[in-house]
């Protein structure tokens, strides 16, 4: 420790406010009242998501906060209150007493003084975290120059990794729309058949009604791609003429994983995709405790590497429906038992793209979550079976150039993404500990 750096406590460095849960009558889901958060559940990549309201709050969080998870097993899960939230005894607020611009650096020493915060956690079955064991966490401070400065860097590398997440929320979003509009809403196809002035079918006179009153967007070279009228078929009804239907197990080829025994576990290898990998939100995370396989299984069980951009499903369990891409960045990789693997067959005018579209959006369907009726497994003729709307090959290509360049982007984030967290693990011990230090002129 340097000399001028002092010892002192959370509860002297912070305001620490303990929620405080309103009685179930005073809570909704109906958007009455101050939003409410209880718990973990509720948490985004970097601020909540509420879920329910309350008309008589008890405790706040104020906007910048650093959320505190303080009971069960989750404790110390962490997120920033982008507002002000009402919040229940499963969550603590934490503020720098010297305002919102030592933020990253406290969350910098909650960071680096977690585990012996967990160590002292009460409770045998769940840890518990109680006011005094926050107020009196013994913590190691620089002056309030050095502590600013640290923030900065920090939230630098914070504000640019939550950029990069925002970034790809937007592309994916973008993504979702055009397979909706193209695949699903058929857009292009009634635009073209209101400008030829041919019928359109009964299912979709609304979709005509709404698209008479939207500006189109599609490009002209984009939108000759597509016809200009519907056919009826005894599989799907009406879909745009020409198009073909075929079932999904003609184009994709639906792999299993393995169930790879724990004894041949290495310390380095081949990464080995568990279904923990997979997050709700849709996608694959690298996590501290991922497991790996000798170098020497890559050939014994090559059939079940995972490619670029292949689609895994998680097809039971408690993350059953939990989905998503595997990038570049992650591979090598052997997938584990509980997953499919989607993949367009070799040849096949189908792309990865058009695979991860298709199914984000009828997977949520096959599960029921449409319907609230939610499913514990999958079966493969779940989706073997299921009957698709193929245009030609020219509009799938023209989805792809562009989706893909979605995706691929989206990958070179997350890679980012990933050497920035691995920057910020690597500088947090050592700015903390006065190992690294900042010359107070750098600011």
């Amino acid at each position: 420790m340097a000399s001028d750096w002092e010892v002192s406590t959370l509860g002297e460095l912070a305001e620490i406010v303990m929620g405080q849960s309103p009685k179930g009558a005073d809570c909704n889901s109906d958007g009455h009242g101050t939003p409410l958060l209880n718990g973990p559940t509720e948490f985004g990549s970097n601020h909540p998501h509420p879920t329910q309201f309350t008309t008589d709050p008890k405790k706040f969080s104020k906007k910048d906060d650093l959320l505190f998870c303080v009971r069960g097993s989750t404790t110390g899960r962490m997120n920033w209150s982008d507002k002000e939230y009402a919040i229940g005894r499963g969550l603590a607020a934490f503020r720098h007493k010297k305002g919102k611009e030592f933020q990253s650096f406290l969350k910098g020493v909650i960071d680096i003084k977690l585990p012996e915060l967990l160590a002292s956690a009460t409770g045998s079955t769940f840890p518990n975290v109680s006011k005094n064991q926050l107020n009196d966490l013994e913590v190691i401070l620089p002056p309030l120059i050095e502590q600013k400065a640290i923030a900065h860097i920090l939230g630098s590398l914070d504000d640019k990794i939550e950029l990069n997440r925002q970034m790809n929320e937007t592309l994916e979003a973008m993504a979702q729309a055009l397979f909706k509009s193209w695949f699903v809403d058929f857009d292009p196809v009634i635009d073209n058949a209101l400008a030829a002035g041919n019928a359109i079918p009964d299912e979709l006179l609304e979709r005509a009604e709404q698209r008479k009153t939207i500006e189109k967007k599609d490009k002209a070279d984009i939108q000759k791609l597509f016809p200009d009228a519907f056919e009826f078929t005894e599989e799907m009804g009406w879909i745009p003429k020409g198009w073909a239907v075929e079932k999904l197990e003609q184009k994709i080829d639906v792999l299993n994983g393995f169930a790879f025994k724990s004894k041949d576990y290495v310390e380095k290898g081949l990464f080995v995709l568990r279904t923990k990998n997979f997050t709700s939100q849709g996608g694959v995370e690298l996590l501290t405790d991922d497991v790996y396989l000798p170098n020497e299984f890559k050939d014994t069980f090559s059939k079940y590497l995972s490619e670029p951009f292949d689609y895994h499903l998680i097809m039971v369990g408690a993350s059953v429906g939990n989905r998503g891409l595997i990038e570049p960045h992650q591979l090598p990789a052997l997938r584990n038992q509980n997953m499919w693997c989607f993949r367009p067959k070799p040849n096949s005018e189908i792309s990865k793209s058009y695979v991860k579209y298709m199914l984000d959006f009828i997977t949520p369907l096959k599960l029921g979550l449409a319907s609230g009726s939610a499913r514990e497994f999958f079966r493969k003729g779940d989706f073997q079976t299921h009957q698709l709307c193929l245009p030609s090959n020219s509009v799938l290509n023209a989805f792809d150039q562009i989706a893909f360049s979605y995706l691929n982007k989206q990958a070179q984030n997350n890679s980012v993404n990933v050497s920035l967290s691995k920057l910020r693990d690597t500088l947090l011990p050592k700015l903390m500990s006065g190992e690294l230090r900042i010359p107070d002129d750098i600011f």
